[in-house]
């Protein structure tokens, strides 16, 4: 490059043959190939023929673009050599570039201005191979190489990397992709993965999103559920050997809900949106594929449950002055935050009749009180999904979140001595021991409220948790996202 001996400046410019600016500028970059001699490299995106002269460096691999980030061409570029760049300029602006370069008669004939065009580093798809080339974060995951009669579906299934359903194929490029939605280097340690307790990065959270089909987007909603289920609270070590139902349930609160477009109404905890039933799946593939967490493995659950492919949704969130999931634990309104439950399948409340809120809590306190069995007290924690329209009837009669959770408490005491084993010619039930006490159901904070589903329709919810919550097994833990 040109030196100038005075003020240690030299010149390059990047440009393309399939950009009218750059061949507007052709004799421009003679002139400045006339003056400042050696002093002026020419980086061409496309065609090595253009310009004429000076002969240009071949940047069709791009590499030179993308580690000076060149957006637009032509962009030219003014470096010092103790400091690297100084300043820059793009499209062609005659008084600007006569300033830039000192050369009072740059470009005279042409005319004044005339925007660039977009650089081929910022084509469909081009950012996330250029990454993958050379960006200062590499892969580091082991490559798999296929033979070419290999079906690349069929080799996700035969390999042991699928839940049982078709996964997408972790190629370098989606994994770039899935990268570019978190800040967060690649090689960031994000904790040690049960059973196997194998140390995962981002990187590896990446590739099984991936898989799980999740956007770039959904990332840091992955990113955290992956930090919630590492919580010792949660317990998942102990969640995956269990032999009983469960299985991480996720509900998301707050402002990434509507911008990931989760789905808190009609279906949603069904099939058919794709932040729901991605990011759920994702956390699950991790455990499989890193943490060696398999069915008929460590994973030794009698049943199982279909949430165990996935389980996750958002909470309706629209009534203002009901307070969400999140904010019952601590967390404001405008966070957004996941929280997980070790939870096994959805078991219906179904009240068409109630007409005042005190009738609806009986109803509710009813079927709670079959929670892991009508016999079982304390055991397992639960979440109440209540509906729009059962919230509708408690808001209208004046209740509130609050008065709802303390009418069910209320209800839930039980004598011991309905509930002792043999009580009924149950064998099940409660040792002989409380026979004489007032029970409670649930735990303190062992009752979870939230609000999902369809506006239409009263039916409300309950997902049972673990027979192993509390202090000693799994509790339900959030992480901000």
């Amino acid at each position: 490059m040109f030196l100038n001996q005075a003020t240690n400046t030299s010149y390059a410019l990047v440009v393309k043959k399939d950009c009218p600016t750059c061949a507007l500028i052709e004799p421009v970059i003679a002139q400045l190939a006339e003056t400042f001699n050696s002093g002026l490299s020419v980086y061409v995106q496309d065609d090595p023929s253009f310009p004429v002269a000076p002969v240009p460096i071949d940047d069709t691999s791009l590499e030179y673009s993308y580690d000076r980030n060149i957006e637009i061409v032509p962009t030219l570029i003014r470096l010092a050599s103790e400091v690297g760049e100084e300043a820059r300029i793009y499209g062609w602006d005659k008084k600007q570039w006569q300033d830039f370069t000192g050369i009072e008669d740059l470009g005279q004939e042409l005319i004044d201005f005339k925007p660039g065009c977009g650089s081929k580093t910022h084509d469909p798809g081009m950012d996330e191979l250029l990454a993958l080339r050379f960006g200062s974060s590499k892969l580091v995951a082991r490559a798999v190489e296929l033979a070419e009669a290999e079906d690349i579906m069929e080799v996700c299934f035969d390999r042991g990397w699928s839940d049982g359903l078709p996964v997408v194929p972790p190629t370098p490029i989606r994994v770039i992709r899935m990268l570019k939605g978190t800040v967060r280097s690649p090689d960031e340690l994000i904790g040690i993965i049960p059973p196997d307790n194998v140390p995962c990065t981002i990187e590896k959270v990446a590739i099984n999103a991936v898989m799980a089909g999740c956007k770039p987007e959904y990332f840091p909603t992955v990113i955290a559920s992956v930090e919630a289920a590492l919580q010792d609270r949660f317990c998942m070590h102990g969640l995956l050997c269990t032999t009983y139902f469960s299985s991480p349930v996720m509900v998301v609160n707050g402002p990434v809900t509507k911008q990931i477009g989760m789905n808190s109404g009609v279906n949603a905890l069904g099939q058919g949106n794709r932040a729901n039933a991605t990011i759920g799946r994702a956390l699950q593939l991790l455990i499989r594929n890193v943490g060696g967490g398999v069915p008929g493995g460590i994973d030794r659950a009698t049943l199982g449950n279909p949430g165990k492919y996935t389980y996750c949704f958002a909470e309706d969130e629209s009534d203002d002055d009901w307070p969400s999931l999140a904010m019952d634990r601590g967390y404001k309104r405008e966070d957004s935050v996941i929280s997980l439950f070790a939870g096994e399948g959805l078991q219906p409340i179904l009240d068409q009749q109630s007409r005042t809120p005190e009738s609806l809590a009986k109803s509710m306190a009813a079927s709670l009180r079959t929670v892991a069995n009508a016999k079982l007290f304390m055991l397992a924690d639960a979440i109440l999904i209540i509906s729009p329209e059962h919230r509708r009837l408690y808001r209208e009669s004046g209740w509130s979140k609050a008065d709802v959770r303390q009418a069910l408490v209320d209800e839930l005491v039980t004598p011991g001595a309905e509930v002792i084993r043999g009580a009924n010619d149950n064998a099940e039930g409660m040792p002989e021991g409380l026979k004489d006490k007032q029970l409670n159901k649930f735990r303190d904070n062992g009752l979870h409220i939230t609000t999902a589903g369809g506006k239409a329709g009263m039916f409300s919810a309950i997902i049972t948790g673990w027979i192993a919550s509390g202090e000693k097994g799994s509790q339900i833990v959030s992480q901000k996202i």
